[in-house]
């Protein structure tokens, strides 16, 4: 199979010259491919186990109560790259296979890319399209979502909907395309969203003050090496766009569209609560758009905002801002679903604020969020254990469950499970509340450094006992 991979690259290379309509099924073509690579690494949980793990089922109430004094072992499930939510028989295997292992929680994805991947009469509304086109495709009678939530809770495990994208959307969706008002910009009009924005460290720092000029002169240099160089990612990524954009979280309409989608979910869906991550945010860059400077202006009698992106008056008005409207949607999901957590899984907190102007100490502070997965994504053993050993993240565990969020690998990134296990290992050391793995496909594949079938036993293995917090 890795061969067959390597076979793939090099064949690329040759596939400049075809045609945008050639390309096209190529892509269609590199999907199914997709299918069988990602499915391939799967295998058919053990029946017997599951089985009796039913036939001795406890009452909703207590297997809930349960993991929340059990450690948290949890997985992202997401649309891009992988394949779960495509094939017919993703959702149930996929289940199946994490309760085999003992996981205890899902978050799968419910909004990415400017679409909804359940049932949205919102998006119907606004878009043509109450859920991703691929879906009627690949489930055209069933609603994906019900599916995932009846799995996971008949296996005992927790479903708390993951709104993947948050404010983030590609420059081509309908959403952008019908509504450009809705869009933030930069300091030089440009809507556009550098890749690198949510990469944690230096380089972000430097991407985010490039001019448009820059930005015009990449897109075309970019566009250029795809053709040649970057269409297996582009396949691998099920097609993710390349050119995207930040809806403006400061816009009434904006928050509205938010509020409506949360409020399908959390509404019309038995779902354990609502997560969100570091696309929740703001980047620190944008903010320039027209409705932002006039609020700004109306605010600070007729000043324009800093042309300094890192002013501190400027970064503390737009991150407050951020906060009044999680404070509005924490009181909206309470009202529907007092039981739902609202769960985020940010950057390490000064990185959030500073470059996403995300303040969740604040929100934290203000009893917003029940449930915290900090995204620790290191290579370096010692920055890794730096992370974990931060007042900020300790002191957040005196108040709601604190787990750490674990890189298990991109089908570019391969991270060994000896890494893995080493931060699950130290996760438990600082007494943390759990884990969860990022994401679904790379726990085990055909991608991964170790064979499936090893890496299966190294989480049955990790995951042997049942230790509480």
């Amino acid at each position: 199979m890795r061969l067959l991979i390597a076979s793939l690259q090099q064949l690329i290379s040759r596939w400049a010259h075809l045609t945008r309509q050639q390309l096209a099924l190529l892509s269609l073509a590199g999907f199914l491919l997709l299918l069988v690579l990602l499915g391939e690494g799967n295998h058919q949980p053990n029946t017997a186990l599951i089985q009796t793990r039913l036939n001795q089922a406890q009452p909703v109430e207590t297997w809930k109560a349960n993991i929340q004094e059990s450690e948290i072992r949890g997985v992202w499930i997401t649309n891009v790259a992988s394949s779960v939510l495509f094939a017919p028989w993703g959702i149930s295997r996929a289940v199946h296979e994490l309760a085999d292992m003992h996981f205890n929680t899902l978050y799968p994805v419910v909004w990415n890319r400017g679409k909804s991947f359940y049932h949205s009469d919102t998006l119907k509304q606004l878009t043509g399209h109450a859920i991703a086109p691929l879906m009627t495709l690949t489930h055209p009678t069933a609603d994906p979502h019900e599916t995932m939530l009846k799995e996971g809770h008949k296996n005992n495990l927790r479903v708390i909907p993951w709104f993947e994208y948050g404010f983030m959307v590609p420059l081509h969706s309908r959403l952008a395309q019908q509504h450009p008002n809705w869009l933030t910009t930069r300091q030089n009009g440009s809507p556009y969203l550098h890749e690198s924005s949510f990469t944690e460290g230096a380089d972000n720092e430097n991407a985010d003050n490039e001019s448009a000029d820059n930005e015009s002169a990449d897109n075309e240099s970019t566009e250029s090496a795809e053709q040649t160089n970057g269409l297996l990612s582009r396949l691998l990524n099920s097609g993710a766009p390349s050119e995207l954009g930040w809806l403006n979280p400061l816009h009434p309409e904006v928050q509205s569209l938010i509020l409506s989608l949360v409020g399908e979910v959390v509404g019309e869906y038995s779902v354990d609560g609502i997560q969100f991550d570091d696309h929740f945010a703001l980047p620190a860059a944008f903010g320039y758009d027209d409705y932002t400077v006039a609020l700004y202006r109306e605010e600070h009698e007729g000043q324009f905002p800093p042309t300094n992106t890192d002013d501190a008056e400027w970064t503390r008005w737009r991150a407050d801002k951020l906060s009044q409207f999680v404070g509005v949607l924490h009181e909206r999901v309470k009202a529907t679903c007092p039981t739902c957590i609202i769960s985020l899984s940010p950057n390490p907190a000064t990185f959030a604020y500073r470059y996403h102007l995300q303040d969740w100490r604040t929100w934290l502070k203000n009893g917003w969020l029940d449930e915290l997965v900090v995204q620790v994504y290191r290579d370096d053993p010692e920055k890794f254990e730096g992370e974990l050993a931060k007042d900020t993240l300790q002191s957040s565990m005196d108040k709601i469950p604190v787990s750490i969020g674990i890189l298990t690998g991109t089908w570019k990134r391969p991270i060994s499970f000896e890494q893995i296990r080493a931060q699950v290992i130290s996760s438990r050391d600082h007494h943390l509340s759990g884990v969860s793995f990022f994401y679904w496909d790379t726990l085990w594949s055909y991608f991964t450094p170790e064979s499936p079938q090893q890496r299966r036993q190294n989480f049955r293995d990790l995951f042997a006992d049942e230790p509480t917090r």
